[in-house]
């Protein structure tokens, strides 16, 4: 087990609609310095087909993407240790206060990335207000078939 490892602030702003919630950042994410940093990880697949658009080749064009889109991201672990980028490792965490990026855009649902993710957001905001949902994870350890099926079922719910 490694020492404390902090993640990223939130990306949103005052338009987001939809915020998509990770667990923690991978290390290969840690070392661009942006959600979804590993190739493999189909998030940004899986977003930008949704949306027609290929994906951004740089941290700043994915920030357009999600700013055109009206969507933020954030993981529901702010600092924690662990072990690698495995989410089954993650001890002795902190939780995000979701509560201040739903206060300062128009956050209308929530999709958690995953199982680590929705287990951690229910303990602490089960109760929060706003629809939310798990859908598999757009991890490259998450080898079950059909999980762009099933996000694009909840992008097209959420965007029409």
């Amino acid at each position: 087990m490694s020492g404390r490892v902090c993640g990223f602030e939130p990306y949103f702003d005052s338009c987001s609609r939809l915020l998509i919630l990770g667990s923690f950042p991978s290390v290969k994410s840690r070392l661009v310095n942006f959600y979804y940093g590993n190739e493999r990880n189909a998030f940004w697949r899986i977003l930008c087909s949704f949306f027609g658009e290929d994906i951004p080749c740089t941290v700043q064009g994915k920030k357009e993407f999600l700013t055109l889109h009206n969507i933020a991201l954030w993981d529901i672990v702010t600092s924690c240790r662990i072990h690698a980028s495995a989410d089954s490792s993650i001890k002795d965490y902190e939780v995000a206060d979701i509560l201040s990026v739903v206060k300062a855009s128009r956050i209308e649902k929530i999709i958690l990335n995953g199982g680590t993710a929705y287990d951690i957001f229910v303990k602490t905001y089960k109760d929060i207000g706003i629809p939310f949902v798990k859908l598999p994870s757009t991890s490259p350890a998450n080898a079950k078939r059909g999980k762009e099926v099933v996000w694009y079922d909840e992008l097209r719910r959420t965007f029409g």
